[in-house]
């Protein structure tokens, strides 16, 4: 992308760190809701859940990166947990997330190069990190995320 140019994120949280995904690939966020297993899933693939008779995959990025829930009360987890709905190549998949944070607007000019590893999540999963007041935001690469042969196996198990 040219300098200068800018992008929205919608930004989450999963365990302490924030993370962020192009606004363009996110179809939509639900609440938490009823997900079925699947067997002989990768062992990051929750299951999958009925969306408006759409069936949708949910990935467990905590267990994909081995990143430790963020604690929270039931209470708080019912209101501010839930999956985010990713549209990959016409494919969508939910993720789970710990907490919704909002939409922001990032100059692609203060889009780091990620270091090495970050909680446990290699660099080829994040697109940049953008250094926020106190905080880094992670942006994620979400073609990366998911190995296309075993996104096959996904929608074909369903």
């Amino acid at each position: 992308m040219a300098e200068g140019t800018q992008i929205q994120l919608v930004t989450f949280q999963l365990g302490e760190e924030l993370y962020g995904v192009d606004i363009m690939d996110v179809k939509e966020i639900v609440k938490v809701c009823n997900v079925r297993q699947i067997p002989n899933a990768p062992y990051y693939v929750e299951g999958i859940f009925n969306l408006r008779s759409e069936i949708i995959p949910v990935m467990n990025l905590h267990k994909r990166f081995q990143i430790k829930k963020l604690e929270t009360s039931a209470a708080e987890e019912e209101q501010d947990g839930g999956f985010i709905i990713l549209n990959i190549d016409n494919n969508k998949i939910g993720i789970i997330i710990d907490k919704i944070a909002r939409v922001v607007t990032v100059d692609m000019a203060d889009v780091k190069d990620p270091p090495q590893m970050i909680s446990g999540i290699g660099t080829e999963y994040i697109q940049g990190v953008i250094r926020q007041e106190n905080h880094y935001l992670i942006m994620l690469n979400i073609r990366k995320l998911f190995n296309p042969k075993e996104l096959q196996k996904i929608f074909d198990a369903e």
